[in-house]
């Protein structure tokens, strides 16, 4: 029942044409007509799917007008966002199985969906045959990287055994991250193929509230903060959105003076991270290159990052904590 990848992300929001539409003209995807089995169970009148996608990422947008819709409450409660991941596998009836009996609650055993994180449930679908990229569909985005998921205090050490039993995931890496009086705990886990790959986050309730905190509280609970889509060329990534006008966190030019004594030199001259404001960290693997999105979800509880992988395959410590530090800094300009 090995879990291969994160086959398409279902997003729900007010209006499903509109967020293709901002995803189409930000990052380039491309709409593309949606297979069968993808639309809703629910869809009427009422209802509306969208598929896009850009290399093997794909996003299935849905959004309903009946206020009694399930992906109207979802909208309702959560302001929009990720309300499911879905995970190809060999064999998605043994991976349900096996996921309900260490604990998953069965949602649609039908559409083979269980409960995963808060509101956002896990479906387990069957590996798509390789087929050739559907016209406009290359580009710039090659693959979805990673899942940023927040957890409510005291979630994190269950969350980690939940993926680790109930779908076969290990953990690659944790770290304790402080921000100032903030805090938070943070566990990776990634499948056995090494396309999927969850960073899952819960608060220090000991230490100040901070943006974990604010994210729970915003969202109304547990849920996916972010994407990231990774790139061979996330300079030329970075630029392109820029154009297209994406607005990316900025970063103080203090941290790229210190990058020369504490990495050496970088596979992206300094000159280029500095002017692009990218994160350069690595492990023993090689060199990784990462950017934030400022949010535009009405709520901020949601952003989308691109990376660049140059053998890396963890995550670099200090980029996670300049993460965390360019986000409060974007929080603290908002509440002036």
């Amino acid at each position: 029942m090995s879990i291969q990848s994160i086959a398409h992300v279902e997003y729900h929001s007010a209006d499903a044409d509109a967020t293709a539409a901002g995803l189409c003209a930000d990052y380039g995807f491309t709409a593309v007509p949606p297979e069968p089995e993808q639309l809703a169970a629910a869809e009427s009148a009422h209802a509306r799917t969208v598929l896009v996608r850009q290399g093997s990422i794909k996003f299935l947008l849905r959004s309903a007008t009946d206020p009694a819709h399930p992906v109207a409450r979802y909208a309702a409660r959560h302001g929009e966002g990720v309300a499911a991941l879905a995970l190809s596998c060999p064999d998605p009836q043994a991976a349900l199985d096996r996921a309900e009996r260490h604990g998953a609650r069965v949602l649609d055993r039908a559409g083979g969906l269980v409960a995963g994180f808060g509101d956002t449930a896990l479906r387990f679908v069957p590996e798509a045959p390789a087929a050739a990229e559907p016209d406009g569909s290359a580009g710039l985005l090659d693959a979805l990287d990673h899942a940023a998921i927040c957890l409510p205090a005291g979630q994190l050490a269950d969350a980690v055994r939940f993926c680790e039993a109930a779908l076969g995931m290990h953990r690659i890496f944790g770290e304790y991250i402080e921000v100032g009086e903030q805090a938070m705990d943070s566990s990776v886990v990634q499948s056995a193929s090494g396309e999927v790959t969850f960073t899952l986050i819960e608060p220090d309730t000991s230490r100040r509230a901070g943006q974990i905190d604010t994210f729970l509280a915003d969202h109304d609970g547990a849920g996916v903060q972010h994407l990231a889509f990774r790139t061979g060329d996330i300079a030329t990534a970075v630029r392109g959105a820029r154009e297209r006008g994406v607005a990316f966190l900025t970063t103080p030019g203090t941290y790229y003076d210190a990058l020369a004594e504490r990495l050496g030199a970088t596979a992206i001259p300094v000159d280029t991270l500095r002017e692009l404001d990218v994160l350069v960290d690595q492990d023993h693997g090689g060199q990784l290159f990462q950017i934030f999105a400022r949010s535009t979800h009405p709520r901020r509880t949601y952003f989308v990052e691109l990376i660049e992988r140059q053998g890396a395959g963890t995550f670099g410590t200090a980029n996670i904590k300049a993460l965390y530090e360019a986000v409060e800094r974007q929080r603290a300009a908002a509440s002036v």
